[in-house]
Protein backbone atom coordinates (compact mmCIF):
# COMPACT_ATOMS: atom_id res chain seq x y z
CA UNK A 1 0.00 0.00 0.00
CA UNK A 2 3.01 2.91 0.89
CA UNK A 3 4.79 1.27 -2.22
CA UNK A 4 1.42 2.82 -4.31
CA UNK A 5 0.87 5.75 -1.96
CA UNK A 6 4.72 6.82 -3.28
CA UNK A 7 4.25 6.37 -6.66
CA UNK A 8 1.47 8.37 -6.58
CA UNK A 9 3.13 11.43 -5.24
CA UNK A 10 5.61 11.04 -7.35
CA UNK A 11 3.11 11.06 -10.19
CA UNK A 12 1.53 14.16 -8.64
CA UNK A 13 5.14 15.73 -8.27
CA UNK A 14 6.03 15.44 -11.87
CA UNK A 15 2.69 16.24 -13.42
CA UNK A 16 3.23 19.48 -10.86
CA UNK A 17 6.37 20.16 -12.22
CA UNK A 18 5.79 20.18 -15.85
CA UNK A 19 3.02 22.23 -15.45
CA UNK A 20 5.30 24.83 -13.95
CA UNK A 21 8.20 24.32 -15.72
CA UNK A 22 6.22 24.66 -18.91
CA UNK A 23 4.94 27.71 -17.97
CA UNK A 24 7.86 29.36 -16.22
CA UNK A 25 11.01 27.47 -17.45
CA UNK A 26 14.10 26.13 -15.14
CA UNK A 27 15.31 29.34 -13.73
CA UNK A 28 11.79 30.27 -12.76
CA UNK A 29 10.51 27.72 -10.99
CA UNK A 30 10.41 27.48 -7.64
CA UNK A 31 9.88 24.29 -5.40
CA UNK A 32 7.74 25.79 -3.24
CA UNK A 33 5.37 26.67 -5.80
CA UNK A 34 5.80 22.59 -7.32
CA UNK A 35 5.00 21.45 -4.17
CA UNK A 36 2.33 23.20 -3.88
CA UNK A 37 0.41 22.66 -7.04
CA UNK A 38 1.89 18.74 -6.11
CA UNK A 39 -0.74 19.13 -2.94
CA UNK A 40 2.45 18.24 -0.78
CA UNK A 41 4.45 20.17 1.48
CA UNK A 42 8.03 21.57 0.58
CA UNK A 43 9.76 18.70 3.19
CA UNK A 44 7.77 15.71 1.36
CA UNK A 45 9.00 17.54 -2.43
CA UNK A 46 12.84 17.73 -1.22
CA UNK A 47 12.53 13.79 0.40
CA UNK A 48 11.29 12.60 -3.57
CA UNK A 49 13.80 15.19 -5.38
CA UNK A 50 17.04 17.18 -3.52
CA UNK A 51 17.00 19.84 -5.79
CA UNK A 52 15.63 21.66 -8.40
CA UNK A 53 17.85 20.08 -11.23
CA UNK A 54 17.40 17.08 -10.26
CA UNK A 55 13.31 17.51 -10.43
CA UNK A 56 13.90 18.88 -13.82
CA UNK A 57 16.07 16.00 -15.03
CA UNK A 58 13.79 13.95 -14.12
CA UNK A 59 10.53 15.57 -15.83
CA UNK A 60 12.52 15.61 -18.92
CA UNK A 61 13.96 12.22 -18.79
CA UNK A 62 9.92 10.71 -18.41
CA UNK A 63 8.55 12.67 -21.56
CA UNK A 64 11.82 11.34 -23.47
CA UNK A 65 11.11 8.11 -22.35
CA UNK A 66 8.04 8.57 -24.07
CA UNK A 67 9.45 10.57 -27.33
CA UNK A 68 12.05 8.08 -27.83
CA UNK A 69 10.42 5.01 -28.76
CA UNK A 70 8.43 6.47 -31.64
CA UNK A 71 11.28 7.91 -32.68
CA UNK A 72 12.98 5.12 -33.16
CA UNK A 73 10.03 2.84 -34.54
CA UNK A 74 9.81 5.72 -36.84
CA UNK A 75 13.72 5.58 -37.90
CA UNK A 76 13.84 2.14 -38.05
CA UNK A 77 10.81 0.87 -39.53
CA UNK A 78 10.86 -0.33 -43.27
CA UNK A 79 8.96 2.95 -44.82
CA UNK A 80 10.49 4.91 -47.47
CA UNK A 81 12.45 7.79 -46.74
CA UNK A 82 9.70 10.16 -47.83
CA UNK A 83 7.32 8.49 -45.39
CA UNK A 84 10.00 8.66 -42.60
CA UNK A 85 10.45 12.32 -43.09
CA UNK A 86 6.58 12.79 -42.62
CA UNK A 87 5.88 10.44 -40.03
CA UNK A 88 9.27 11.98 -38.39
CA UNK A 89 7.80 15.68 -38.22
CA UNK A 90 4.49 14.97 -37.54
CA UNK A 91 5.32 12.56 -34.64
CA UNK A 92 7.97 15.18 -33.46
CA UNK A 93 5.82 18.01 -33.73
CA UNK A 94 2.94 16.74 -32.06
CA UNK A 95 4.80 15.68 -29.26
CA UNK A 96 6.97 19.03 -28.60
CA UNK A 97 3.13 20.97 -28.91
CA UNK A 98 2.59 18.92 -25.72
CA UNK A 99 5.81 19.23 -23.79
CA UNK A 100 6.86 22.28 -25.06
CA UNK A 101 9.81 22.87 -22.59
CA UNK A 102 11.83 20.33 -23.52
CA UNK A 103 13.74 21.95 -26.57
CA UNK A 104 15.13 24.92 -24.70
CA UNK A 105 15.71 22.10 -21.61
CA UNK A 106 18.19 20.29 -24.15
CA UNK A 107 20.12 23.56 -25.13
CA UNK A 108 20.63 24.87 -21.69
CA UNK A 109 21.73 21.39 -20.47
CA UNK A 110 24.36 20.42 -22.81
CA UNK A 111 25.48 24.19 -22.49
CA UNK A 112 25.64 23.26 -19.14
CA UNK A 113 26.67 20.08 -19.01
CA UNK A 114 28.14 18.32 -22.14
CA UNK A 115 27.61 14.73 -20.57
CA UNK A 116 23.96 15.43 -19.93
CA UNK A 117 22.81 13.58 -22.78
CA UNK A 118 24.86 9.92 -22.20
CA UNK A 119 22.39 9.94 -19.01
CA UNK A 120 20.16 8.93 -21.84
CA UNK A 121 21.55 6.04 -23.24
CA UNK A 122 19.55 3.52 -21.20
CA UNK A 123 16.39 5.26 -22.43
CA UNK A 124 15.62 3.53 -25.80
CA UNK A 125 18.30 6.64 -27.65
CA UNK A 126 17.06 7.27 -31.24
CA UNK A 127 19.25 5.47 -33.88
CA UNK A 128 19.85 6.37 -37.15
CA UNK A 129 21.98 3.58 -38.10
CA UNK A 130 19.33 2.21 -40.44
CA UNK A 131 18.44 5.80 -41.87
CA UNK A 132 21.36 6.10 -43.31
CA UNK A 133 21.55 3.49 -45.11
CA UNK A 134 18.53 3.99 -46.29
CA UNK A 135 19.48 7.01 -47.36
CA UNK A 136 22.29 5.62 -49.56
CA UNK A 137 20.16 2.66 -50.77
CA UNK A 138 17.40 5.22 -52.09
CA UNK A 139 20.40 7.95 -53.57
CA UNK A 140 22.10 4.56 -55.70
CA UNK A 141 18.58 4.16 -56.92
CA UNK A 142 18.35 7.67 -58.43
CA UNK A 143 15.34 8.25 -56.01
CA UNK A 144 16.40 11.26 -54.25
CA UNK A 145 19.82 13.67 -54.70
CA UNK A 146 23.24 12.95 -52.90
CA UNK A 147 23.29 14.13 -49.65
CA UNK A 148 25.19 13.02 -46.33
CA UNK A 149 22.39 11.43 -44.12
CA UNK A 150 23.83 12.89 -40.76
CA UNK A 151 23.12 16.53 -43.01
CA UNK A 152 19.43 15.69 -43.94
CA UNK A 153 18.67 14.35 -40.27
CA UNK A 154 20.24 17.75 -39.11
CA UNK A 155 17.94 19.48 -41.61
CA UNK A 156 15.25 17.54 -40.41
CA UNK A 157 15.76 18.17 -36.36
CA UNK A 158 16.59 21.79 -36.76
CA UNK A 159 13.85 22.96 -38.58
CA UNK A 160 11.58 21.05 -36.31
CA UNK A 161 13.05 21.97 -33.20
CA UNK A 162 13.87 25.71 -34.40
CA UNK A 163 9.85 27.37 -33.95
CA UNK A 164 9.87 25.93 -30.80
CA UNK A 165 13.31 27.25 -29.33
CA UNK A 166 12.86 31.16 -31.01
CA UNK A 167 8.77 30.99 -30.33
CA UNK A 168 8.93 34.79 -29.43
CA UNK A 169 11.26 35.78 -32.01
CA UNK A 170 8.82 34.15 -34.29
CA UNK A 171 6.11 35.49 -32.38
CA UNK A 172 7.61 38.86 -32.53
CA UNK A 173 8.91 38.73 -36.91
CA UNK A 174 5.51 37.29 -37.75
CA UNK A 175 3.39 39.56 -35.49
CA UNK A 176 1.51 36.42 -34.28
CA UNK A 177 -0.71 36.17 -31.27
CA UNK A 178 -0.59 32.77 -29.57
CA UNK A 179 -3.59 31.40 -31.57
CA UNK A 180 -1.78 31.96 -34.70
CA UNK A 181 1.25 31.02 -33.63
CA UNK A 182 -0.35 27.58 -32.83
CA UNK A 183 -1.69 27.13 -36.47
CA UNK A 184 1.61 28.24 -37.50
CA UNK A 185 3.36 25.16 -35.96
CA UNK A 186 0.16 23.09 -36.96
CA UNK A 187 0.86 23.93 -40.80
CA UNK A 188 4.76 22.90 -40.43
CA UNK A 189 3.63 19.57 -39.74
CA UNK A 190 3.20 19.05 -43.53
CA UNK A 191 5.26 22.17 -44.58
CA UNK A 192 8.70 21.17 -43.13
CA UNK A 193 7.98 17.37 -44.31
CA UNK A 194 7.31 18.80 -47.85
CA UNK A 195 9.96 21.47 -48.24
CA UNK A 196 12.84 18.44 -47.04
CA UNK A 197 11.31 16.11 -49.13
CA UNK A 198 10.92 18.44 -52.28
CA UNK A 199 14.60 19.30 -52.07
CA UNK A 200 16.59 15.80 -52.25
CA UNK A 201 13.40 14.16 -54.38
CA UNK A 202 15.40 13.88 -58.26
CA UNK A 203 11.98 13.98 -59.93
Amino acid sequence: MKKIKDENTEDQILNAAKNIFQTKGMDGARMQEIADKAGINKAMLHYYYRSKQLLFEAVFKNAFSLLAPQLNAILNDDSSIEDKIKNFTANYISFIIKHPYLPNFIIQELNRNQDFILKLKDRGFPSIEKFKKQVDEEINKGLIKPISAEQLFINIMALNIFPFVAKPLIKAITKSDDKHYKELIEERKTEVANFIINSIKTT
